[in-house]
């Protein structure tokens, strides 16, 4: 599944950009090329394999208009702007799921784990107010900084050169995963030992009983 997107979603787009700009074709085709194939790839899920979410459709309709203003405009910055879209998209997501019952990274452990670790995952939430509070947290960081990633790109689509920017734009998204990782790992096992509390795995456990 991630090399799949991995594949879709950078590499393919990527290289396509910058193989037709070896050959001279002008920036905006190249980026419209380039966009073509996650745009494709989020059509055929939603209208073959019926994989419908508000953020992916949210993203389609945002990439669509965004290649109406830049026929518009003539402007291939405009396209740059994309990827932003979905970065912003996520962001507001999982603010927005801090409203909900459950937190977006609670969810995100149901979709990943298998029927066994989600039961614990779902005690884990019951039982410990402190692993509740850390989900909660962790989904914030997670969205104010898929927003602070999505105004970095629009920054760097409008100020920067046109060729330099896609590549810059995977290396950003490199740079803010590493980092949301890195934070939530360190973070979360501090927030944890602050309250008495280990994860073994999945499982919460008071550090008394983990040793």
């Amino acid at each position: 599944m991630v090399s799949r997107v991995l594949l879709i979603h950078v590499l393919i787009p990527l290289a396509l950009f910058y193989g037709l700009r070896g050959l001279g074709v002008n920036p905006f085709a190249a980026l419209l090329a380039g966009g073509a194939i996650p745009a494709a790839s989020a059509v055929r899920d939603i209208v073959v394999d019926h994989r419908v979410s508000g953020v992916r459709v949210f993203v389609l309709g945002a990439m669509v208009l965004t290649v109406a203003i830049s026929f518009v405009t003539g402007s291939p910055r405009v396209l740059l702007i994309r990827n932003a879209w979905g970065t912003a998209a996520l962001g507001v997501f999982l603010l927005a799921s801090l409203l909900t019952r459950r937190p977006f990274l609670f969810e995100a452990g149901n979709i990943v784990f298998d029927e066994n670790k989600r039961r614990i995952w779902a005690r884990n939430w019951e039982n410990f107010p402190a692993f509740r509070s850390l989900l909660l947290r962790c989904s914030a960081i997670w969205g104010l900084a898929s927003l602070a990633d999505a105004g970095v790109r629009v920054a760097m689509a409008m100020t920067l050169p046109v060729d330099v920017v896609p590549v810059l734009d995977d290396v950003l998204l490199v740079l803010t995963l590493a980092f949301l990782v890195a934070v939530q790992r360190f973070y979360g096992r501090a927030h944890l030992r602050r309250n008495g509390l280990r994860l073994n795995g999945v499982e919460i456990l008071p550090l008394a009983e983990s040793r």
